[in-house]
């Protein structure tokens, strides 16, 4: 069973979505609780590889407002993440290549793991997000149109 903390709602119109990873995180006990209360954002998040592992910058985890460590936690501290070695150097070998990126879409937990959706992703230019919103705007136009011919 898996509960969704939060989503990164920007990531599917600002990136073309290659193909999505599920990795595990490193937290800390607040922390982890501040998550199933849901307190996280993922705006303007990414994930990195350095040195043969992979970390999440710029996670806004809200401190836990029942600890004692809540003070002393940076919420937007750089977290590690869990993959295998044969993802990372696999992921390394496609993040190398020019304007590919590692981008989170949602944190949620599974079997009461946390866990991040990592997207392989290249950013889209201007004048292909508007091409999206416009092709958009017209299959709904065509499905309003046709909704009632059909039967």
């Amino acid at each position: 069973m898996e509960k969704t903390v939060c989503t990164n709602k920007k990531a599917r119109h600002l990136y073309d979505i290659e193909e999505t990873i599920e990795a595990g995180m490193v937290l800390l006990g607040p922390e982890v609780k501040s998550l199933r209360l849901g307190r996280a954002n993922l705006a303007d998040s990414f994930a990195r590889i350095k040195d043969g592992e992979v970390y999440l910058y710029n996670v806004h985890i809200s401190p836990y407002p029942f600890s004692r460590e809540a003070q002393v936690l940076d919420p937007t501290r750089t977290r590690k993440l869990l993959l295998k070695k044969q993802e990372i150097r696999r992921l390394l070998g496609k993040v190398q290549q020019k304007g590919y990126t590692l981008i989170p879409l949602r944190i949620y937990f599974r079997d009461g793991k946390a866990k991040v959706e990592l997207a392989l992703a290249k950013g889209k230019k201007v004048y292909d997000r508007r091409e999206t919103i416009r092709r958009r705007d017209v299959e709904r136009e065509l499905r309003r149109r046709y909704k009632g011919r059909i039967k």
